[in-house]
C-alpha cells in the first residue's frame, strides 16, 4: 500500500510514502506528480502529517451541559458546582456512551492520541473504572491515557488521599492535582508533595490542574516544578493551565521562568476554555487568562493546546477539533507573524506527543503507520482555511474518509 502525491511538513514537492504491515517502510521524494493504481492512496497534494494530539480532556464530563442544570454564570466554580450535581447521576452505560460518542469526533476530527482526566472526587470511581476499561477496549483505534484528577481536592475533599491511590490500583496512568483548589495554600503544598509520591510510588506521570485562576498570588506552579525537579522527575511532569501566570508581573515571571527551564516540565493551555473562564471578575481593561505561550516557546519549554471540554458544565461548546483551538490560541497569545504560522501544527502535534511521551510518533521510516491528510499544503495554509481533515490512518487502516467540502453552485459576479 502507498500513499502518493503527498506533502509533509516543512519539507518542498511530493512524496510517495510505502506502507507494509502497517508501518512506514519507505519514504521518496516524486519528481512529479504520479496517477495512483487501486490500492493506493492518492493525496492529490495535500498534507500527510501525524496524527494530532489531544494532551487535555475531560471524557467523563464531555456531553453533559445542561444535566441536570446549566452553567448561567459561566465560571469556573459554577461548572465545578454543577459537575458536582452530575456526578450522582454516573454509571456505566451512561459514561461508555458518551465517552464513545466523543473518542468518535475526535477520530473524525484526526486525533488518534488522548489524555483524559477523569474525577476521583467520587467514592464509587466509576468514571475511573469505566474509563480504563474503554482504554483497553478502544486502543485499536485510539490511545488514551487516563489522568486521576482530584476535581475538589486531594485533601479538601473527603478520604480524597485514599481516592487516589484507589484510582492508581484501578490502573489510572498519570497521576493529576488542583492545589489552587485545596481550602488553603497549606493543603496546596500538601496536595503536590502527595502527588509527586504517587507517582514515583507507582512510576507514572504527572499533569497538574495548576493555578487555573487569575489570582497573582497563586503561585503552585513554582512549588510544582520545584518538587519534580527535587524527584527527578521533570520531564514526566505537565503543569495545565497556568493561567495565574497571565497575571504574575514580568519580574515575578522572570525569576520564575529559570526554574520552570531547569525543571524541565511541560505545559498545556486550553485557549478557548479559558478566554472563557477567566478574566470573569474584571471590568475594563479585562486579562485574556492565558498562561504565557508565547513567552515559554520562545525560552525553549514545550507548550501543548488542548480542547479541555466539549459540551460540559465548564463549557457547553466545543467540536472536537483542535485546529479551532490552535487557532483560538494563536490569536489570543498574539502568535501571528510568519513565523508562528509555518510551525503552528506542533501545537497540536510534536509538543503534545513529547509531553505525554508517545513512542515512535510520527512519520518515519521504522514508525507505525499512523497519519493524517488535511487539505492544504503546509501548516499556514492548513491553519489559515482550517482544514478539514480528509483521512485519518492508525496502522496503515482507515479510521476515518471524507471527501474535501466543494460548492456545487455559486453566483456569478
Amino acid at each position: 500500500m502507498k500513499v502518493i502525491n503527498a506533502r509533509l511538513r516543512q519539507k518542498d514537492g511530493l512524496y510517495t510514502i510505502l506502507i507494509k504491515d502497517g508501518v512506514f517502510a519507505a519514504i521518496s521524494p516524486q519528481e512529479e506528480s504520479v496517477c495512483a493504481s487501486d490500492q493506493d492512496i492518492d493525496a492529490h497534494g495535500q498534507l500527510l502529517c501525524a496524527p494530532l494530539v489531544e494532551p487535555h480532556i475531560h471524557l467523563d464530563a464531555a456531553l453533559t451541559a445542561g444535566e441536570p442544570e446549566w452553567n448561567r454564570s459561566g465560571t469556573l466554580f459554577e461548572g465545578i458546582e454543577r459537575w458536582s450535581q452530575r456526578k450522582p447521576m454516573l454509571n456505566r452505560e451512561d459514561i461508555r456512551r458518551r465517552v464513545k460518542q466523543t473518542v468518535s469526533l475526535l477520530i473524525d476530527n484526526g486525533v488518534q492520541h488522548i489524555r483524559t482526566h477523569i474525577d476521583t472526587t467520587d467514592p464509587s470511581l466509576i468514571a475511573m473504572h469505566t474509563l480504563c476499561e474503554l482504554r483497553d477496549e478502544l486502543k485499536e483505534a485510539v490511545d488514551i491515557q487516563v489522568v486521576a484528577f482530584p476535581q475538589e481536592g486531594i485533601h479538601s475533599y473527603p478520604n480524597g488521599e485514599a481516592l487516589m491511590e484507589q484510582a492508581m490500583e484501578i490502573g489510572a496512568d498519570v497521576v493529576g492535582g488542583i492545589p489552587h483548589f485545596e481550602y488553603t495554600r497549606e493543603l496546596g503544598e500538601k496536595s503536590v508533595k502527595s502527588l509527586i509520591q504517587l507517582a514515583l510510588k507507582y512510576d507514572r506521570l504527572v499533569d497538574v490542574h495548576c493555578d487555573e485562576i487569575d489570582d497573582p498570588n497563586s503561585r503552585f506552579l513554582e512549588f510544582l516544578a520545584h518538587e519534580a525537579m527535587q524527584a527527578g522527575i521533570g520531564d514526566r511532569v505537565t503543569a495545565s493551565h497556568t493561567t495565574a501566570m497571565h497575571s504574575y508581573d514580568n519580574a515575578y515571571c522572570s525569576k520564575l521562568f529559570r526554574l520552570l527551564k531547569h525543571s524541565g516540565i511541560h505545559f498545556v493551555s486550553c485557549p478557548t476554555e479559558s478566554i472563557h473562564l477567566q478574566g470573569r471578575f474584571d471590568s475594563y481593561p479585562k486579562r485574556r487568562g492565558l498562561t504565557r505561550v508565547k513567552e515559554l516557546t520562545a525560552a525553549g519549554m514545550n507548550v501543548g493546546l488542548a480542547q479541555d471540554s466539549i459540551f460540559d458544565p465548564w463549557y457547553s461548546l466545543g467540536n472536537g477539533k483542535l485546529l479551532r483551538s490552535l487557532d483560538f490560541g494563536l490569536h489570543i497569545c498574539q502568535m501571528m507573524g510568519y513565523d508562528d504560522f509555518v510551525h503552528a501544527l506542533d501545537f497540536i502535534t510534536d509538543n503534545s506527543a513529547k509531553l505525554m511521551q508517545l513512542e515512535d510518533y510520527g512519520i518515519a521510516v521504522g514508525h507505525p503507520a499512523n497519519a493524517i491528510l488535511l487539505s492544504g499544503e503546509d501548516d499556514y495554509s492548513v491553519l489559515r482555511n482550517q482544514g478539514e481533515v480528509l483521512l485519518n490512518m492508525r496502522h496503515g487502516k482507515i479510521l476515518m474518509q471524507r471527501q474535501p467540502s466543494k460548492v456545487t453552485h455559486r453566483v456569478r459576479l
